[in-house]
């Protein structure tokens, strides 16, 4: 369970690169400070590969990268920042000859068979790490422990804690350790619970689904639906072309885990399997023999075969090797369920590319305000100090090309029109309508950023073209109906129509980021409107300049974060207190927070701004 998230009031996260450093941070830490921010929010700063923009191919846990600068120069930002929180990566380390540890097989999970190593979901430069292993925890953990005790870290972002083969056991020995501040990287499904880890919480992902939905107007999502099966002729659900893109990976991508499970014991129906859980996945443990309801529940409910499912349930014929069966079966439907859904899924099923985002379920269409109410209250009771995010250096899109994309549901009519008006291209037309959704969303960003996100669009999607072999003349083709599209004074209108309702769905989203129960994580640059794509479009420098001048003379989103900032900053109580829903209808989002605080974020044109209010009296609630 949480501990006091008080202290947490907004998180202001900063991509650290090899040009962009502790120093570098260290100047723009008036900024931070001028927006009201309590924390920084820094991705890894352990010491990576040569040149890495993102840190998460780790070389040596032992040392702060030199590249940022150096331990020197970390412990000078934190002396100066209003409080630090830190990117850790447990699950893996780079596959590098600067990686002292490679290939030390008490240190990485080797298969002592085939010598090939448990990889980072598909990625064969990152082996993942044996932290089962109270010596390799002590080995990798060290120096972050350190930083911690020393002050100079005080909360740690867990990343991808689903790869580790007993998430609950690592989490606890972070506790036991004195780290009293920890976020995971978790993504839930809808419906799926947090597990009660000895964590704040997660770091957001079902809170953006959540508030993305919110705005999409379902009243549409016939004729978007329609639309979309006429265009492509698919007519299938997102939830099969799911479930085809899980079992493919299974039986290619993750062909090597599924020989490697097979040598511990042959399964039935086996790759079909690991692709049937609609979870990344459970946490049975065969070290303690704790079989979970909702582990249960999940398993009974995949349809697997009887015997295997018995197995995975600690009921059948218990050995090391059917043991060991378990562990790595959880293992490994993660990364056949994130590569299925969000590497591929999201790919390939564009009828409203808004929903293709992770954490997200594209089969939902629209998301009603009780639902939103419920999820709030639940977070205040579990996890009040979960992370509240709408962007982040994995989403597919910032959270204003999002806003964009959802505001089509409000223009149904015009979008068809605009659709039905342009000529059909020589090019598969699930990639026509991915493209042209591309293109309004992010209206007015360099035509090469589109050829970037086109060309991994469709290698992520594995239909037109793939990473293995890449069809680049197919690529090339999407890419110039792109810039034709960028070039269409026709497009150009209706981009200019629909941006007005994007910026007041971005600031609709971004008020109730600030104001729910939770902690705000502002991703850099976000403060204004940004338009970026999947990454690395995403870890473009930020114009720091430009925002120091618009503290003075703030943008409509710039001036709502100061604002609200302002007010949370000066009554923590009330945010870190109850969360009462207040009856404004089907078409807006009213709340109190602790008393003193009622939000009203209106989700339908027409409805006015998103306000909040300083109450001197309780109003009448739910």
């Amino acid at each position: 369970m949480s501990s006091e998230p008080a202290d947490f009031r907004c998180l202001y996260r900063l991509q650290l690169t090899p040009g962009f450093g502790f120093a570098e941070a260290r100047r723009v830490l008036p900024y931070v400070r001028a927006l009201g921010v309590s924390h920084l929010y820094l991705s890894p700063v352990l010491e990576a590969r040569t040149g890495s923009t993102h840190g998460y191919d780790v070389t040596d846990p032992r040392r702060v990268r030199a590249e940022l600068g150096g331990e020197e120069e970390l412990r000078r930002l934190a002396e100066e920042a209003p409080g630090i929180v830190l990117d850790l990566v447990p699950n893996h380390m780079a596959v590098d000859d600067a990686n002292p540890f490679w290939p030390d097989p008490k240190v990485f999970d080797l298969d002592p068979e085939s010598g090939r190593h448990r990889r980072f979901f598909s990625i064969d430069e990152l082996a993942g790490v044996r932290q089962e292993d109270p010596e390799v925890f002590e080995l990798t953990h060290a120096k972050a422990l350190e930083l911690v005790r020393d002050g100079v870290v005080e909360g740690l972002r867990i990343d991808h804690p689903d790869g580790l083969v007993d998430p609950r056991g690592y989490l606890e020995r972070l506790r036991a350790e004195g780290v009293r501040h920890v976020w995971v990287e978790k993504i839930l499904e809808p419906g799926e619970p947090l597990r009660d880890w000895p964590v704040e919480g997660t770091t957001g992902y079902e809170f953006l689904s959540d508030v993305t939905q919110l705005f999409v107007d379902p009243r549409a999502e016939e004729r978007l639906t329609r639309l979309y099966r006429e265009l492509t002729g698919e007519t299938r659900s997102f939830a099969e072309v799911a479930r085809e893109a899980k079992l493919e990976q299974a039986a290619t991508t993750f062909a090597p885990e599924v020989e490697r499970l097979r040598r511990l014991w042959d399964a039935p129906e086996l790759e079909r399997s690991l692709a049937a859980l609609d979870v990344y996945r459970t946490y049975v443990e065969p070290w303690s023999g704790r079989v979970a309801d909702e582990d249960r529940r999940r398993i009974e409910a995949a349809g697997l075969p009887r015997e295997l499912a018995r197995t995975l349930l600690l009921e059948g014929e218990r050995s090391p090797e059917r043991d060991e069966f378990v562990a790595r079966f959880q293992q490994t439907t993660g990364p056949v369920h994130a590569k299925g859904v969000e590497d591929s899924a999201c790919y390939r099923y564009w009828r409203l590319a808004a929903l293709n985002e992770v954490g997200c379920d594209p089969g939902r269409f629209g998301l009603d305000v009780e639902h939103f109410h419920r999820e709030a209250m639940n977070r205040v009771k579990d996890f009040p100090g979960s992370l509240l995010t709408t962007y982040t250096h994995d989403t597919k899109r910032s959270d204003d090309v999002r806003a964009r994309l959802v505001a089509l549901t409000w223009l149904p009519e015009e979008w068809e029109a605009l659709v039905r008006s342009l000529p059909r291209p020589e090019i598969d037309p699930n990639d026509a309508y991915m493209a042209l959704q591309t293109v309004v969303g992010s209206w007015g960003i360099a035509a090469d950023r589109i050829d970037g996100y086109v060309e991994k669009a469709l290698r992520e999607g594995g239909r037109t073209s793939c990473w293995a072999s890449p069809d680049e003349d197919a690529e090339r083709r999407v890419q110039a109906y792109a810039r034709e599209l960028q070039a269409s004074a026709d497009v150009e209108r209706f981009a200019k129509l629909l941006r007005p309702a994007g910026q007041w769905i971005s600031l609709g989203m971004q008020m109730l980021k600030l104001t729910s129960p939770g902690v705000p994580d502002v991703y850099q640059g976000d403060d204004m409107e940004v338009l970026t794509l999947v990454d690395p479009d995403n870890r473009l420098a930020v114009d720091w300049e430009r925002r120091f001048r618009a503290i003075g003379d703030p943008s409509p989103k710039l001036a709502q974060l100061l604002h609200v900032l302002a007010i949370r900053n000066g009554l923590p109580e009330a945010f870190a207190g109850a969360y009462e829903p207040v009856d404004a209808g089907p078409d807006a989002v009213a709340f109190v927070r602790g008393g003193r605080v009622r939000v009203t974020v209106p989700l339908r044109p027409g409805g006015g701004e998103p306000t909040l209010e300083l109450l001197s009296r309780p109003p009448s609630v739910l």
